[in-house]
């Protein structure tokens, strides 16, 4: 006797399994192919989610339609994505009641209702996926994995930019090590992913088609396709320097309580910034976690001073502005000769932590987190220039919308050499988000083929090469100053090229196509 799981369970525990590809739990590093074979489970059940009205010949599905199918495979899309989304970013959990101080019951009632909101527009895509090849006749499975994949990478577009957008956990982001990275400076982390689902999809068809096979080998030829791509340079040394990247491990309890945290992080911090030998110091995000005018009198004149002369500069996170003129979470950065400190605004910021959607004052009310209504800044800033180099700061999540980052790629004359992230993703504790950002940032050093320097409060504190690779590091929850070299680099990726001109608008046109065609087919052989 065989046993046989119900669908529902399959992408449920399918769902979780692409959310750990991301960052593996145990060891923190992406998984490519686990994140490939679930959303394969995921295609082959929404595929034969009617399995009695559905038969298959060779490489072709034939579905005489059913009324209630389109509703099945909808549910089993929604169960996929909010496992997924779920699993993902479960650890918001912490930073609600754990730091927030609302009851556990509301905030597992949080995390899955954003997940479940979220999870709706994969639904609908499986939902019309099912609706386009429901009266198709003959309908060949590779064109088949095509529409589902373009339906799949419309649903992670629309995530990425609906009400400001949360793309955290895309599925691209398992590809930052394995056979499709070499895509992303072409595609960037979007295309990376809609390759990835294709192949993905087409598994389920191989299944039934046999293998070898048309498909089987059009998967076979991507693979090392990729990889030769992965050999191609688009950028060129710009020469190295070194660096100091602090972490400061200020528990996050404390942070902004003025006898404790506060305290310590300006001693600390103070120290570290008035004691390091690097050509440039980095310090995180809301290092100094007081405005400038608030501080002990003369600690800020004694930073300024500090990098008014000698060989070093400084970028250290602080928060700006004045109840008149509004605060942003802001960079601020320092070099010898300079006329005004160089300052950097944050320009995407986090829904809840620095703005505050409209209705959803109540829920904030609820938590015990000292949030703010922040300015944002321009979204692409001047560089930080120093010793020949142009430093790119971006602070917490912004690094997640690449898109955002490439806008300063329009000029290669001003183009980043370096990209740097000043982040405290402290609220959510000794969890995997210290790795998943840490793929992210691994991405965007792929996408544009740039070094990211990240300095953060409790981790990852690391040197990404422009390869994406990390070539130093410091343990995280750990204090202290990590001490490497970075090499700047010029020139543009294919990726960069086109989304400093075009945004994401490539993708959004060739996957519409798709789709387009897919339903222009539906309409022409519906019975």
């Amino acid at each position: 006797m065989r046993l046989r799981l119900p669908s529902s369970l399959v992408v449920l525990l399918a769902g979780l399994a692409h959310a750990a590809s991301l960052a593996a739990p145990w060891s923190g590093q992406p998984l490519w192919w686990l994140q490939m074979l679930s959303l394969a489970v995921l295609g082959w059940q929404v595929s034969a989610c009617a399995e009695h009205e559905t038969s298959w010949s060779s490489s072709t599905w034939t579905a005489p339609g059913r009324r209630s199918g389109w509703r099945r495979a909808m549910w089993l899309g929604w169960v996929f994505a909010t496992a997924w989304l779920a699993g993902t970013f479960w650890w918001l959990f912490i930073s609600m009641h754990t730091y927030g101080g609302l009851p556990a019951v509301l905030a597992v009632m949080a995390v899955l209702a954003l997940a479940g909101a979220l999870a709706l527009i994969y639904a609908a895509a499986c939902a019309l996926f099912f609706r386009l090849f429901s009266v198709a006749r003959n309908a060949p499975w590779a064109w088949s994995a095509l529409v589902l994949a373009a339906l799949w990478t419309l649903a992670e577009l629309v995530r990425g930019r609906w009400l400001t957008g949360f793309p955290w956990g895309a599925g691209g982001y398992a590809h930052t090590s394995g056979p499709l990275a070499g895509y992303a400076p072409w595609l960037g982390i979007y295309g990376v992913g809609a390759v990835a689902a294709w192949a993905a999809f087409m598994l389920p068809g191989l299944r039934r088609a046999g293998w070898p096979s048309r498909g089987g080998l059009a998967i076979v030829f991507v693979l090392p396709l990729a990889a030769q791509l992965a050999g191609q340079s688009f950028t060129h040394s710009t020469g190295s320097q070194s660096v100091a990247l602090m972490q400061g491990n200020i528990p996050q309890d404390e942070k902004f309580q003025p006898g404790t945290g506060v305290a310590d992080a300006l001693r600390w911090y103070g120290a570290a910034l008035q004691g390091s030998r690097a050509s440039l110091v980095v310090a995180p995000e809301t290092a100094i976690p007081m405005l400038p005018q608030q501080l002990p009198a003369g600690y800020w004149a004694a930073l300024q001073s500090r990098f008014a002369s000698g060989a070093q500069a400084a970028l250290v996170g602080v928060p700006m502005g004045s109840f008149s003129e509004g605060y942003t979470n802001a960079v601020v950065g320092w070099q010898p000769g300079a006329a005004q400190p160089y300052r950097y605004d944050k320009h995407h910021l986090v829904p809840f932590g620095e703005f505050i959607p409209p209705f959803f004052k109540w829920f904030i009310e609820m938590m015990n987190i000292p949030l703010g209504d922040f300015n944002r800044g321009p979204l692409a800033p001047p560089s930080f220039d120093w010793k020949g180099q142009r430093f790119a700061p971006n602070i917490c999540y912004e690094d997640l919308f690449g898109e955002e980052l490439g806008a300063r790629f329009a000029d290669p004359a001003t183009a980043p050499t370096v990209m740097v992230n000043l982040s405290n993703i402290g609220w959510f504790g000794n969890t995997v988000a210290i790795d998943q950002h840490l793929q992210i940032s691994r991405m965007r050093a792929l996408e544009f083929e740039r070094p990211m320097l990240r300095a953060t409060n409790t981790g990852a504190t690391v040197i990404i090469d422009h390869r994406g690779e990390v070539t130093h590091s410091l343990p995280r929850h750990t204090r202290g100053v990590l001490e490497g070299v970075v090499e700047g680099r010029s020139g543009s990726t294919p990726y960069a090229r086109w989304v400093s001109l075009l945004g994401l608008w490539p993708l959004w046109g060739l996957s519409l196509l798709v789709v387009a065609g897919a339903a222009l087919l539906a309409w022409l052989r519906r019975p």
